[in-house]
């Protein structure tokens, strides 16, 4: 008999009509829209967004070229991937494209300078005439000081707004411990320490 009262009661709130207010109909609505993000404000909330630093490189028959990124993250470890963004307006975008392949070097804590040379103006020769390279499998440049670094080759690109997406397959890794991570973290370098 309760049982039964009990699934009369659940009914009954089942078939009742829910009456809304003007005031909650305007709540409703005021929650669905939303504000446009301008490029200004995307740019303002991706400046909180902290992030390690990399110099990506490339060497091949388009020649050797490198640029600094913090676009750089894992796809997947099974086979292991990750992504690289590149600006189509870029200097270096069509090097990269054409030798479909590349390296990411991660920096170390010590290494914002080498950050500021690959990632502004300066001539592709004198870039690399800062630190100490190497190579592994596929021939781009290794920074021999960085605290790791992907050999990677291209296996797939999407073009999103003004970037592609460049999918790359690591090929071979070679990392350093006991160093302090490089992060941009509101417009500014930052120092990662390993927690103890």
């Amino acid at each position: 008999m309760i049982m039964h009262w009990g699934w009369r009661a659940i009914m009954q709130k089942r078939e009742e009509k829910q009456v809304l207010t003007p005031s909650a109909i305007q709540q409703a609505q005021t929650c669905s829209t939303h504000l446009e993000v301008d490029q200004h404000t995307f740019r303002q909330g991706m400046a909180n967004l902290g992030a390690a630093v990399n110099v990506i490189t490339t060497d091949g028959p388009a020649g050797q070229a490198g640029f600094t990124a913090s676009a750089v993250c894992s796809v997947t470890d099974t086979p292991p991937t990750l992504l690289v963004c590149l600006n189509r307006s870029a200097s270096v975008f069509n090097t990269f494209k054409k030798n479909e392949v590349l390296c990411v070097n991660t920096l170390a804590a010590h290494q914002s300078t080498l950050s500021t040379i690959f990632g502004g103006k300066t001539p592709m020769p004198e870039r690399f005439a800062h630190g100490e390279w190497s190579k592994l499998l596929t021939g781009s440049p290794i920074l021999n000081e960085a605290l790791v670094s992907f050999d990677c080759e291209i296996v797939q690109s999407m073009s999103i707004g003004s970037h592609d997406v460049l999918f790359c397959a690591v090929k071979a890794m070679k990392h350093q411990s006991g160093l302090n991570a490089l992060m941009y973290f509101n417009r500014n370098y930052c120092e990662l320490q390993t927690a103890c």
